[in-house]
């Protein structure tokens, strides 16, 4: 029964997360031990397992020097003000990435060996090589400071619009940069994925039965070839989207982004334990769920694929 599976599924997941928190309670409370001379104070133990059954249920306490932006210390809520930052930015490029992306490769493995594929080819080359913080800071030099077209970082002027409108309007002027960045860095590989996974299934045989049949290239591609490819490509998306909850490091240190990669870091410096443990505890929850969902829907988009291997 598919419902046994989704509950399967759902039970592994949880598991799978108290484990990793149960190891992210030990890490954090012997290097907070360690740091503060707290094994003079005698073991360490009661404390850990204290610490796992707060994070598991998201009492994650109060920040030691990190403020929300409203100047509160309740870690939740500044991991969970961080989040919406981050979507905005790498979801919103990804969703533009993923669309330009499969766009180029379907159109790549149809004219394969053709002068746009081989071109294309090359510049995914040169490009996916390149790391993101150099290419930002490129972008930065030559669109904020050469030609001053867009801000060089932070999600809004100071001081901040006072109408909603104009409000929407200054966080997608920032944006701008940052999210043409991620999706000039990104598609190229993801159009050049698509076109060998398309390409794969253009040379199965009832494609070319298809064809002979008098089919339309159109349908054919579309209709045939891109539903059998549906399935990889749509793993390549959804882990991207998950990804996206964890921002980047890096990247959003550079443009100034307020998201939960630049908290992440921020609570490594300043070693700030309980915001670094809802930052991660927070993101690896997103991620279990995410897989979880990825595996439930696959089995609606691939019909080889049995429940519990049975045929």
């Amino acid at each position: 029964m598919y419902w046994r599976y989704v509950l399967k599924r759902i039970m592994i997941g949880l598991i799978i997360y108290m484990l990793i928190i149960f190891i992210y309670s030990v890490l954090f409370n012997v290097m907070f031990a360690v740091n503060n001379f707290y094994f003079l104070e005698g073991s360490i133990i009661p404390k850990i397992f204290t610490s796992w059954f707060d994070t598991l249920t998201f009492n994650y306490g109060q920040s030691n020097v990190i403020r929300s932006f409203k100047g509160e210390t309740d870690v939740l809520k500044i991991v969970l003000e961080r989040i919406p930052n981050t979507l905005l930015l790498f979801t919103s490029s990804i969703i533009i990435d993923i669309f330009f992306g499969i766009w180029l490769g379907i159109k790549k493995a149809q004219k394969a060996g053709g002068f746009m594929d081989k071109t294309t080819s090359i510049i995914t080359m040169v490009f996916y090589g390149l790391p993101s913080w150099w290419v930002g800071l490129v972008m930065i030099m030559l669109f904020a400071f050469i030609f001053p077209l867009f801000p060089s970082s932070g999600i809004l002027s100071v001081p901040p619009p006072e109408t909603f409108l104009k409000r929407i309007w200054d966080i997608m002027y920032h944006m701008f940069l940052p999210v043409i960045t991620l999706v000039f860095l990104n598609f190229w590989a993801r159009a050049y994925l698509t076109r060998n996974i398309v390409l794969v299934s253009l040379q199965e045989d009832f494609i070319m039965s298809a064809r002979a049949r008098g089919i339309p290239e159109r349908s054919v591609l579309y209709g045939h070839a891109l539903r059998t490819s549906a399935p990889p490509i749509l793993t390549m998306s959804i882990l991207s989207l998950i990804n996206s909850f964890s921002g980047a490091l890096v990247f959003e240190g550079i443009f100034s982004w307020p998201g939960m990669g630049n908290l992440y870091w921020a609570a490594v410096q300043m070693n700030d334990i309980p915001v670094l443990l809802g930052n991660l505890s927070i993101t690896t929850l997103i991620y279990i769920f995410g897989m979880i969902l990825l595996d439930l829907v696959y089995g609606f988009l691939d019909p080889r694929i049995k429940i519990d291997g049975k045929a």
